[in-house]
């Protein structure tokens, strides 16, 4: 360490000179014998030269200060080295101060005491004991009081005094400084090296007269109660006997009386520290008076009073301290200097014994109240009291009075120098001193010290204080306005955790937060500011930089107006493109603005009032006119329904509230419209598809889920019309896309519930019989969805002709007598039972009652068969048509359909071996007859445009499961291992394939001319799709077609393709099988 950073060359001549001069006046004698008797005689230039280098700090407490600090740490170390005689080889290397301290005559603990005592070091003696290991400091501690204690005066009674009660207060939050630091180390440093002990110093005869001690303790209670009843008889003043009761009564308490610390209201310490400076002020006069120190001060006396000690009394017990307390009283007693005069001024020092004696007195009626207490104890802990209820009551002067305005005004230069404790004043700042000040005055420190005030929950004692203040004083418009400003600000200052707590708790007061509590002249202005945040919001973007101002920008205007800000909110997220992801990224953050509790209001199945899902049922009826806004809507919904990250899996809008708020009361036949049902049922997906709770119950079960179910079975059933065109004013209107939403969410909701009914039958088994009944009156196709909800409680009932046609075990299938399934309907009830479920299927298949060996039965079933899916094939989804033909090939494949394959579109009998793609053919074939039937003159007038493009569309996807098999055929043929046998294999198979593509483009341009209208889209494309397969067949095996072979496909092609309508399509085709033919 840089030793001119410790002491500038000026002043350690100062200091190294007067200790020098002093030395010289002691001879023949030496500084490191000094007597205390003999320091009036030399100890005049150590005096002068102290008061010089600490009074050239003009101006500069801290550094006069720290010079003093400075000074009684090479004094001390000085004094370390010699009793522990370092080494000078080692001391110049480790010793900061080493020139120093050398530099300086031998001194011994006579000249550093004195030093102390006549220059007020005591405070910064006690701070470097602090310093010390407990053992250490008993020991050092003992050898001041041994000064203090021989030939005392009052001045080294006050020695004793301060720096007992300096010991007692501790650090009190003060940060050890790097004077601290290194006369610690210095310590630990010559402690260490050379074994010193704590009473190692005894052996060094510094001070021949000095007597000998008694056995040193390290309770340092025992020691200061000890020195101070040796010094009794040397105060003379009531102020030092008030000093040093005080000192006893508070090291009484906090020793022995408690053992944690007393944490005193706002209101007791402002009112305590107010009669302190009231009365210090009243007695140093205001020229002399420093507010902020006599409030630091008096805060860290406060509080040391009310914390246990550190120093644990190891060697004088509770009885022996209450009984040298009071003989000290009494001895002071009888000498009169614990009386105070008739209307005296009482002292600090008496209100300080005033205060602390009421405090052990109320521990020791507490105390007198224990069982445990022998005679003897009870009787000593009598007297004590009945001495100190004397002493009490010589004090009784009244309470000095505080008015608020001088509370106000100390709470002011508290939380504007940033004393310790200054947070336990801002509460008390923002609420009922506030009206002790003038507005200007209150406002002011208000604003100098925003970052004080960061609490949540001064925030809003903020806020109703402004509204407290705005009811009461209308005048003072301007300087509310800026108040609330100040709020604003300190609000958007917090951490967004607390913003969120208090934006929640702004809601509980109002959901339109200040606006809905204060007069509109002070609130002017806010929609501006709306406006600004959300289009900075808008233009700025979602990078995480951006997301996090935006959040802080929200969460400010919503602060102010959570309703207003919601409610831009969600229209932004409707109406700007693409808005709903970066807004609900920015309330996923703001969980403070969610509201109430999700929930459903029993009866009408509507939302429990959250803030959040009005403003969205306010979007829903006036911004939702377009598809696109109600994406727009539903992906905002969706978003915010997701598990936030930053909330431990929590969501912004719980799933429970948005199928209360926009799917149950939309869904009921008596509800509004003011979703879709369309919408309703995305979002119902939407919902189910979240990856939530599996924990029982789900949250589905508060959203009435079987009056639920039923509604959507309801809906199911109407499907079956769906290509009927609605009557006027109809309700609702189901699409065949809506069906598929409609099954999907059935199937979800079945599940759910029917886990909720398995875990416990009996709390569901009413609901149950109730839904049954409901559904009984429905399609029986319907039906099925709920088999996984009431489970083994009912069979699965069909129609009595399906009976006819399956073997099905009488204990799980029941036959039911419906008009629309008479006789010869029990095909097409089986195909209605395999479209419903995959499970359902393979029990079809399986329990099918066909004896093969029968040709005319298989006939039979064939043609019924066909007819069958004619029936059906219209009213089908995609999963449930995929369903019928897995049906159909597999029948196809077991023998059990007979489909008989024409050679209406072949000129000649090719010579190939169609065996291998006979399914797929004899599947083409029975699609075309099902389609020519379907077209036929008795079934053309069953669907309408859209009906007819939907059968369109599952033809075609028919088709395409048909050509992907092919490709699979062709890709599996070359498998031989010789090459040339791979060849020829190759080219046999890819004509094989051309064949059948041939066929199926046949097949599906006959299907095309037959459809209603003729413009099939979907028909086309897929008639495209077989061209291009025919051409890259084509590419990749050109020996599997000749020219001549080519150009007839070619012309057969193009003459069958002339008989379509549109010429749009027809030229688009012609032009592809002109590129075929150019290819062979």
């Amino acid at each position: 360490m840089n030793q001119d950073s410790w002491l500038s060359c000026e002043k350690t001549a100062v200091l190294q000179g007067g200790f020098l001069l002093a030395n010289r006046l002691c001879q023949p004698a030496s500084l490191s014998a000094l007597q205390k008797e003999d320091w009036s005689k030399v100890g005049h230039p150590i005096l002068q030269a102290v008061r010089e280098i600490c009074g050239q700090e003009r101006g500069s407490c801290l550094s006069s200060v720290r010079w003093k600090k400075k000074i009684i740490c090479v004094l001390w170390s000085k004094l370390l080295g010699r009793e522990s005689e370092e080494d000078m080889e080692i001391g110049w290397r480790e010793n900061p101060f080493f020139s120093l301290q050398n530099s300086l005559p031998d001194i011994n603990r006579t000249v550093m005491f004195e030093l102390v005592k006549l220059k007020g070091f005591s405070q910064i003696y006690a701070q470097l004991l602090l310093c010390l290991p407990s053992s250490h400091l008993s020991s050092e501690l003992e050898k001041l009081v041994q000064h203090i204690t021989r030939n005392s005066t009052e001045e080294d009674v006050c020695v004793l005094l301060e720096v007992w009660w300096e010991l007692w207060k501790g650090r009190g939050g003060r940060q050890e400084d790097d004077l601290d630091k290194v006369f610690t180390n210095q310590w630990t440093r010559l402690t260490n090296t050379t074994g010193l002990s704590p009473h190692a110093a005894k052996r060094f005869k510094s001070n021949p007269d000095t007597p000998t001690s008694p056995p040193s303790t390290t309770d340092v209670l025992s020691i200061l109660f000890h020195a101070l009843e040796e010094m009794k008889e040397h105060l003379s003043t009531s102020d030092l006997c008030y000093h040093a009761l005080s000192n006893c009564f508070n090291s009484l308490y906090t020793s022995h009386l408690i053992d944690q610390a007393i944490i005193l209201p706002a209101e007791v310490q402002l009112q305590s520290l107010t009669s302190t400076v009231t009365v210090r002020k009243r007695h140093a006069g205001i020229e002399k008076f420093d507010l902020v120190q006599v409030i630091s001060e008096a805060h860290s006396d406060l509080k040391a009073a009310h914390t246990p000690s550190q120093f644990k009394p190891c060697g004088m017990t509770l009885r022996q301290a209450l009984q040298t307390v009071s003989q000290l009283t009494q001895a002071w007693e009888k000498r009169g200097l614990l009386e105070m005069t008739d209307g005296g001024d009482p002292s600090v020092l008496a209100l300080c014994l005033k205060s602390c004696l009421a405090r052990v007195l109320e521990s020791l009626e507490e105390l007198s109240m224990s069982e445990t207490m022998d005679e003897g104890e009870r009787q000593t802990l009598n007297n004590v009291q009945s001495t100190f209820r004397g002493l009490f009551g010589t004090l009784s002067f009244p309470d000095t009075e505080s008015n608020a305005g001088e509370m106000a005004h100390i709470v002011v230069a508290i939380i504007n120098h940033r004393l310790e404790g200054f947070q336990d004043f801002t509460m008390l700042f923002a609420t009922e001193l506030s009206w002790s000040l003038s507005v200007e005055e209150w406002i002011s420190c208000l604003e100098r010290n925003k970052n004080a005030f960061q609490r949540k929950d001064i925030v809003m004692k903020l806020v109703s204080t402004l509204i407290a203040k705005c009811q009461i004083d209308t005048e003072e418009v301007e300087h509310f306005r800026k108040l609330k400003d100040i709020i604003v600000n300190i609000f958007a200052e917090l951490p967004l955790a607390e913003k969120n707590t208090t934006l929640a708790e702004m809601l509980t007061c109002s959901k339109k937060g200040l606006q809905g509590s204060l007069p509109q002249a002070v609130t002017e202005g806010f929609s501006e500011e709306l406006n600004m945040a959300f289009n900075c919001i808008i233009q700025g973007g979602a990078a995480q930089n951006n997301l996090n101002l935006a959040v802080a920008a929200i969460a400010r205007v919503a602060f102010q107006n959570p309703e207003a800000t919601l409610r831009r909110c969600c229209n932004l997220a409707v109406v700007n493109h693409g808005a709903h992801s970066l807004l609900s990224k920015i309330l996923q953050q703001l969980s403070g603005l969610r509201g109430g509790a999700p929930g459903c209001t029993e009866g009408t199945g509507s939302s429990a009032g959250s803030l959040l899902c009005s403003c969205l049922q306010d979007t829903a009826m006036t911004k939702l006119s377009s598809a696109k806004e109600e994406d727009q809507f539903l992906h905002f919904l969706v978003a915010l329904m997701q598990p936030s990250i930053s909330e431990s899996g929590q969501s912004f809008l719980h799933p429970e509230e948005v199928v209360c708020a926009f799917v149950l009361p939309h869904l009921s036949p008596s509800g509004s419209s003011t979703c879709s049902l369309e919408l309703c049922l995305r979002l119902l997906h939407s919902a189910f598809s979240l990856d939530f709770q599996d924990a029982s119950p789900h949250w589905v079960m508060n959203c009435s889920p079987f009056p639920l179910l039923c509604v959507l079975c309801q809906l199911l059933n109407e499907s079956c019309r769906c290509w009927e065109l609605p009557a006027e004013g109809a309700p609702r209107h189901l699409s065949m896309e809506s069906k598929v939403l409609l099954v999907t969410v059935l199937t979800a909701l079945g599940k759910v519930v029917g886990r909720e009914v398995a875990s416990a039958p009996n709390t569901w088994s009413r609901a149950l019989f109730w839904l049954y009944n409901k559904v009984e009156a429905l399609d029986w196709t319907v039906r099925f969805y709920l088999k996984v909800v009431w489970g083994d409680h009912f069979k699965n009932e069909v129609p009595s002709s399906l009976l006819a046609v399956c073997e099905l075990p009488e204990q799980e299938w029941s036959g039911l007598k419906l008009s629309q399934y008479g006789q010869g309907t029990g095909l097409l009830a089986w195909m209605e039972c395999c479209a419903v479920s995959d499970a359902v299927q393979e029990t079809m298949l399986t329990s099918l009652a066909l004896d093969q060996h029968r040709p005319d039965d298989v006939n039979m079933f064939s043609k019924g068969l066909l007819v069958a899916v004619t029936q059906t094939l219209p009213w089908c989804t995609v999963a449930e048509w995929g369903r019928l033909l897995r049906a159909m090939r597999e029948l196809l494949r077991s023998g059990r359909l007979h489909v008989p394959y024409s050679l209406e579109y072949v000129d000649f009998l090719p010579l190939l071996d169609l065996r291998a793609f006979s399914c797929e053919l004899r599947l083409s074939v029975l699609l075309l007859r099902v389609l020519q039937l379907l077209c036929g003159s008795s079934c053309k007038d069953w669907l309408p445009g859209q009906g007819w493009a939907h059968v369109g569309r599952l033809y075609a996807s028919a088709m395409r499961e048909v050509i992907d098999s092919l490709r699979g055929n062709l890709s599996q043929s070359s498998s031989n291992k010789d090459p040339k046998e791979e060849r020829a294999a190759t080219t046999t198979a890819s004509q094989e394939v051309l064949f059948v593509l041939s066929q199926l483009f046949c097949h599906v341009q006959h299907v095309q001319m037959m459809m209603p209208g003729g413009q099939c889209e979907s028909l086309f494309l897929c008639a495209l799709e077989i061209l291009t397969h025919y051409e890259a067949v084509l590419a990749a095996h050109p020996s599997s077609s000749s020219h001549l072979e080519t150009e007839n496909t070619r012309h057969f092609f193009t003459t069958i393709t002339d008989n379509l309508d549109s010429a749009e399509m027809k030229a688009v085709l012609h032009q592809k099988i002109a590129q075929l033919s150019s290819t062979g």
